[in-house]
């Protein structure tokens, strides 16, 4: 394979073995732009990972990333389990190696597995862009982001915007967010977790609402300063890298005075859709 991908601004181009197969939602973001190619990935299937070297910027059961002349190394395992079956390493500023182990190509089709090779959101905040773990649906030709902690109700919420105003789902788990010419927009993402749902498709962002589970219907306008910790509590960044994390932290900042940011408590109940919907849409036909 030796394909170009485009995910937000990143044009990268991916070299592999032909037994190496991305998921199908990873193809949907194939491009044709290959003069923008910025940066090049090769897969390589073997047993024999790399050496670690340099400092040690991470360390857990599934991962380990090391930092030397502002270069990462990467081994990636299995969340909540020993071993390895990756390594990443940063040959360049433009080019990465990524050693696979054979015995794990059957679980490539898995869109996390297969993402977490590439360390994309390394990537990302170098364009002023970072993953919100969110539900993404386009209403009236914006986006609307339902984010919460995993099992909180972003895809029912979003589901139930379907059903009664007639939304799309673009993604049913991640957002990429970016500011573009002065406008907040929200991106496609190559991971939707359970939802299955997944478009490369890009919108000017409406509202940010933030979910949790209640026996009654209230949506709050929330401060800056709320919003910023609750956001951030659901964004996808490398929290050892401390260059990446600051910058994170100046966009979320930025993000949460311009974009309406409201808490919405709620049942699974059309009224919970049109007691959003009066806040986001007041005097208007939603």
């Amino acid at each position: 394979m030796n394909k170009v991908f485009q995910i937000g601004d990143f044009v990268f181009r991916l070299i592999a073995d032909e037994k190496v197969i991305p998921p199908p939602n990873f193809m949907l973001f194939e491009s044709g732009a290959i003069e923008s190619v910025q940066y090049t990935y090769t897969i390589r299937l073997s047993e024999d990972f790399p050496e670690i070297s340099g400092k040690i910027t991470a360390q857990r059961m599934d991962l380990v990333v090391s930092e030397s002349d502002g270069l990462e190394t990467r081994l990636i395992g299995v969340k909540g389990s020993f071993g390895y079956y990756a390594c990443y390493q940063e040959l360049s500023q433009q080019e990465a190696l990524i050693t696979l182990s054979p015995s794990r190509i059957n679980g490539l089709h898995i869109d996390p597995v297969f993402v977490s090779l590439l360390a994309l959101e390394r990537r990302q905040i170098r364009y002023d862009a970072f993953v919100l773990h969110c539900a993404y649906i386009e209403h009236q030709g914006k986006a609307i982001l339902f984010s919460a902690p995993s099992e909180t109700g972003k895809t029912t919420q979003g589901n139930l915007w379907g059903q009664y105003k007639g939304a799309k789902t673009i993604n049913g788990d991640r957002a990429l967010l970016q500011k573009v010419d002065g406008r907040w927009i929200a991106r496609g993402w190559p991971v939707c977790g359970s939802s299955e749902v997944c478009n490369n498709i890009s919108l000017p962002v409406h509202a940010i609402v933030m979910l949790s589970q209640g026996k009654t219907d209230v949506a709050t306008k929330l401060s800056p300063m709320k919003a910023f910790s609750q956001i951030y509590s659901q964004i996808t960044i490398n929290r050892w890298n401390t260059t990446a994390n600051i910058r994170c932290m100046d966009l979320l900042e930025v993000l949460v005075r311009e974009i309406p940011v409201w808490h919405l408590s709620c049942t699974i109940s059309e009224n919970a859709v049109n007691t959003l919907a009066n806040v986001l849409y007041p005097k208007e036909d939603t």
